[in-house]
């Protein structure tokens, strides 16, 4: 397709978009009677219509039935999570039973990685991305701490190649053969949060798992933004927040994924009552029995109504399609980077870079971007003018079209507006 830098072209586009009506599910902020272009889905997704609807059910069977609501019919909060395990595992590519929603990621976080990163010997290492989102470096920091090492002893962290912005397969994959004796485990985000590079799991996972390896992922920024493989993949773990592209509230419960792979395994963990062996909880015994798959690591009672706010936007995902989201994020991404080239053109120099990658493989709804200069006020004058994006220190601005609710002439208006 021949992209143009008109507003009637965005407009065709919008027309032509077989999921445009989903932008009617979500509630559009306003600023003086004026929708805002929101941009910033990957901090924070928007309310779902429905997600009242679904907080307010439960708050009636809360009302009506108190503590009775735990057990009284098909949806009973006992088995509330079932419904959200089908809509969830699609979305991230595995069976039913490898996943749940519970906690917040970080703490999720810390009870996978109790559970699989076991040092042995001169296996002690964790192979990590160089700058990742610092709630990982410090989960990681406080594990290798608390099994007796120093953070520069059992920490292995790759960077990009100097002059460059994104980490190149072939290094990460070199590294892991460099230390296949000391690896222990591989730790990686799914997408970098700074640069929005979307990384190769699959080779990393193989990679991994040949120089006998745990392979566990953070996939904050991938999950509901890119297509998910895990179980295919032979992922060990992984966890993710629900607030970004899964548009379930701040704060919302988040999930993990365990391969089914462990679950007859005698695996580590911290235990909790809700994560007890589902027909048994009720008679009080000592000695934990695990529930079966990844409902085994689950600790604390679910929290009924996270939960149903979660269970609203995950069926909207599912009604929309992923492949349907996928083809319309990179369709938006790359008319975002079209967009921006075209205003570098007019500005006769490189304003504005884009240092995500150019494949749209190697990437999600997420372009990151270094202004020349002056980029915080670039960024607040954007603010000014009802455009929501994302500042990231050092110097990033990250602008993120989401495919259920931005639109082509959004995209087009965020282009004028850096002009």
């Amino acid at each position: 397709m021949q992209l143009e830098n008109s507003l009637a072209f965005a407009q065709v586009q919008d027309k032509e978009d077989k999921i445009a009506p989903f932008r009617n599910e979500f509630l559009i902020p306003e600023r003086n009677g004026e929708q805002l272009i929101y941009f910033c889905g990957n901090s924070l997704g928007l309310q779902p219509r429905s997600a009242a609807t679904e907080i307010s059910k439960q708050l009636a069977i809360w009302q009506n039935h108190a503590v009775e609501g735990w057990f009284r019919g098909e949806q009973n909060w006992l088995n509330y999570h079932h419904e959200i395990k089908e809509l969830l595992a699609p979305i991230v590519g595995a069976k039913p039973t490898e996943v749940t929603c519970m906690n917040s990621l970080t703490i999720n976080l810390h009870l996978l990685l109790t559970s699989f990163y076991q040092p042995k010997g001169k296996k002690i290492k964790i192979l990590m991305e160089g700058g990742a989102f610092p709630s990982d470096q410090y989960a990681i920091e406080s594990h290798v701490k608390t099994r007796g090492y120093e953070y520069e002893d059992a920490v292995i962290e790759i960077y990009p190649r100097e002059g460059e912005d994104i980490l190149r397969t072939e290094d990460i994959l070199s590294k892991i053969e460099q230390n296949q004796d000391e690896i222990a485990l591989i730790l990686f985000g799914g997408l970098n949060y700074y640069t929005g590079q979307f990384f190769d799991l699959a080779a990393i996972t193989e990679a991994g798992h040949q120089i006998g390896a745990m392979v566990g992922l953070d996939l904050a920024h991938a999950a509901g933004n890119v297509p998910l493989k895990l179980h295919d993949w032979g992922v060990d773990f992984a966890c993710w927040c629900s607030y970004k592209y899964m548009n379930s509230g701040p704060g919302g419960i988040a999930g993990i994924f365990v391969h089914e792979k462990h679950f007859k395994t005698d695996v580590n963990r911290l235990a909790g009552w809700w994560g007890y062996q589902l027909d048994k909880r009720f008679k009080m015994e000592k000695g934990f029995v695990p529930e079966t798959g990844a409902e085994g690591w689950q600790v604390s009672t679910s929290p009924i109504l996270l939960m149903a706010a979660h269970k609203a936007a995950l069926k909207i995902m599912n009604d929309a399609g992923f492949e349907n989201l996928r083809q319309k994020s990179i369709g938006l991404t790359a008319y975002l980077e079209f967009i921006i080239n075209k205003v570098n053109e007019e500005k006769g120099e490189e304003t504005f870079k884009i240092i995500t990658p150019k494949n749209p493989g190697a990437r999600g709804a997420q372009l990151s971007i270094i202004c020349k200069e002056n980029g915080k006020q670039t960024f607040d004058a954007l603010v000014a003018k009802n455009i929501i994006g994302d500042w990231r220190e050092p110097n990033v601005i990250r602008i993120s079209p989401i495919p259920l609710y931005n639109t082509f002439e959004e995209i087009y208006k965020f282009g004028q507006a850096l002009v």
